[in-house]
């Protein structure tokens, strides 16, 4: 999940979760023709999950990606996993960034990372982004999210070295237990509703007849760095949580972001939705559905199941952010309201999953 931007230049000193010093070393000694001066970063994005900056040195602009402070839930951070898979997908219709280099190490700034190449675009997050597009932009821009996500879909795992890269036979039972147990890693408040969803869920998994596919995990408009003249998707950034599984929880998850918390009160002028969804002048759910239908080999189904799969997922995430954030661990601004997302989130779930 990525986070605001904060635009939060560092002067003379690294941004938190970054030691300038040691990067600098490492670089000059394992890849010195990435650097070509002093070192300087930005946080452009940090806090609710993965951390990522901008790099300078010299005339050379780079990214580095690295796990979130504190409070790390086990699996939901890993660089090398993040790093493989962009890796993979360099050449085919899926556009990433070129990745330059993985270091697991987590002695060199307390964390394992990896570097890829800055990409020019937009990442589009907000109303004060989005308002200003035209209406074909909007319409544009959103069918193109969902042509990405179905080239993504149709993309063979054995032919670009990750048919390893997850166990697909039982993917959406695991989810459930995985969302669950990062649920009761992140609980410190009651949270009406939540076990009630999750064991819904648990007790109605369908049979996934589309497993085998990569899967992006949080797939959604202010993941892609895009363009709107003309309008493409440039690249899809934060692959933390992809493997192998069933494609129709990527695109459940998406119609939470897109349906459940772009029409939410709670949501307005909130880091994780603004700016998402047919409130601000984009194409409906069911738009974004038939387009992705249109342009891959994936039989959507009823998808009421998946979109509870996402709800009781956003929520679980939300709640680690709002945990996180009250211990303190998190960078820049705008957590101080994730927590209200969570309890509309379970109540679309609940409804959802009874096919409501």
């Amino acid at each position: 999940m990525t986070d605001p931007a904060v635009d939060a230049p560092s002067t003379g000193s690294a941004p938190g979760g970054l030691d300038l010093e040691r990067l600098a070393a490492y670089l000059a000694a394992h890849r010195p023709e990435l650097v070509a001066g002093p070192l300087t970063a930005r946080l452009i994005a940090g806090g609710k999950s993965n951390l990522t900056y901008l790099l300078r040195g010299g005339d050379r602009e780079l990214v580095l990606r690295r796990p979130p402070l504190g409070h790390v839930l086990a699996t939901a951070h890993d660089m090398a996993r993040e790093h493989r898979v962009i890796a993979a997908l360099a050449p085919t219709e899926v556009p990433v960034p070129a990745v330059l280099l993985l270091c697991p190490d987590d002695t060199v700034i307390g964390a394992p990372f990896y570097l890829m190449e800055k990409v020019d675009g937009e990442v589009y997050r907000s109303r004060s982004q989005t308002d200003p597009l035209t209406a074909g932009q909007r319409r544009d821009l959103a069918m193109a999210m969902m042509d990405t996500l179905a080239a993504l879909h149709t993309v063979e795992p054995a032919a670009v070295g990750l048919a390893d890269f997850g166990r697909p036979d039982g993917y959406l039972a695991r989810q459930v237990r995985r969302w669950a147990g990062q649920l009761d890693r992140s609980r410190s408040r009651p949270l009406p509703g939540i076990d009630e969803l999750r064991d819904a869920l648990a007790g109605s998994v369908p049979e996934g007849a589309n497993a085998g596919r990569i899967v992006h995990g949080d797939y959604r408009l202010d993941n892609l760095l895009a363009a709107v003249d003309p309008v493409a998707v440039r690249a899809v950034l934060d692959w933390e949580m992809a493997t192998l599984g069933d494609p129709l929880a990527d695109l459940g998850l998406l119609l939470t972001y897109w349906d459940v918390l772009g029409d939410s009160d709670a949501a307005d002028g909130n880091p994780v939705a603004d700016g998402l969804g047919p409130r601000a002048g984009f194409p409906t759910g069911a738009e974004l559905i038939d387009r992705y239908a249109g342009r891959g080999d994936i039989d959507v189904g009823p998808l009421h199941w998946h979109v509870a799969l996402g709800c009781f997922k956003l929520a679980v995430i939300c709640e680690g952010i709002h945990y996180r954030h009250t211990l303190g661990q998190t960078l820049g601004g705008g957590f101080d309201r994730i927590g209200e997302l969570v309890a509309p989130l379970v109540e679309h779930g609940l409804h959802a999953v009874r096919g409501k």
